[in-house]
């Protein structure tokens, strides 16, 4: 990577990395960012121990944007040290400061908590975080959200519908100048689509259908990982035995797959299609659909796997 050079990154150069993986990361996705993030973690890491504050919150931000792209790319191990780091050198920064890094990757944490089957983990750092006095409204929310998606995945209805309800309303508030910028993504869509996800984990599969449909066709300039809600939306579908829409569903998937950068999505697609596969009474139509996205995402595998294996050897 020629762009870094070990110890002779400056502030400057170490925060346009940060910058550049992320527009990478938007505009395609971790699984062609994962590589250029692990090397640019890596060059940094090389650096050597700084104590100015400015360097030290530089090199946060980009072990965060590391770590969130691997998140992505399904390099769980990696991105949970390189979040670590960044929690290391964010530490600093005062704790209620929701405009530093600390705060998203405390998000990133606890999501990755509750995707890897540890609710009680990602319910405990959600809960620390609304505990701090002060908390911006969309902050706020983002961290409701992740204690609802928790509780669901624990079979709590009751608390987590109060969680949601109290994310609703402070993203209905707007954008207010006390938010951060890191949380320019947390908008309707996305709020729908973890709702959806919510509702499906408490096994309500209409009303998790209804919203990921919703999230999944929302029009404006999300960032590319929020086909994930489209793949949800499928695993969904299949989970209910509705084969018409599901079947309309992988269909649209398998000419999506070349294109999709979260690797999270393409195992979710994985997920819908053998669900139809081991389906009983499943019209022929559905079951070519789920065949012909099998056969995309296998097509797609040897990416998926030097992904991978990159973010397993750092």
């Amino acid at each position: 990577m020629s762009e870094t050079r070990g110890a002779g990154l400056g502030v400057g150069e170490v925060r346009a990395l940060a910058r550049g993986l992320v527009e990478l990361d938007v505009s395609v996705g971790a699984r062609w960012a994962v590589g250029r993030a692990l090397e640019a973690a890596h060059a940094v890491g090389r650096s050597g121990p700084v104590r100015d504050a400015k360097a030290r919150a530089a090199r946060a931000e980009l072990f965060q944007v590391a770590a969130w792209i691997a998140f992505d790319a399904e390099c769980q191990a990696v991105s949970r040290r390189l979040h670590l780091r960044a929690l290391e050198l964010a530490r600093g920064q005062k704790e209620s400061e929701p405009a530093g890094v600390e705060p998203l990757v405390l998000a990133v944490l606890s999501m990755q908590e509750e995707h890897l089957g540890r609710p009680v983990g990602s319910l405990r750092i959600a809960r620390a975080v609304l505990a701090r006095p002060g908390l911006p409204g969309r902050v706020a929310a983002i961290f409701q959200v992740r204690a609802a998606r928790a509780l669901a995945r624990m079979g709590r209805e009751a608390p987590a519908e109060r969680a949601l309800r109290t994310a609703a309303d402070l993203l209905a508030d707007g954008p207010t100048e006390r938010d951060p910028a890191w949380a320019w993504w947390f908008d309707g869509p996305e709020y729908d689509g973890h709702h959806g996800l919510a509702r499906a984990a408490l096994g309500d599969l209409e009303g998790a259908a209804a919203l990921l449909y919703g999230a999944a066709r929302a029009g404006g300039e999300g960032p590319a990982y929020r086909v994930l809600f489209a793949a949800e939306l499928a695993r969904v579908l299949a989970r209910a035995g509705d084969w018409r829409e599901a079947g309309t569903a992988l269909s649209a998937l398998a000419e999506a797959v070349p294109a999709v950068g979260s690797v999270r999505a393409l195992r979710v697609m994985g997920d819908a299609a053998r669900l139809v596969g081991a389906g009983r009474r499943v019209p022929r139509r559905t079951r070519d659909a789920a065949r012909e996205l099998t056969l995309a995402l296998r097509a797609e595998a040897p990416p998926v796997g030097r992904a991978r294996q990159a973010g397993q050897g750092r």
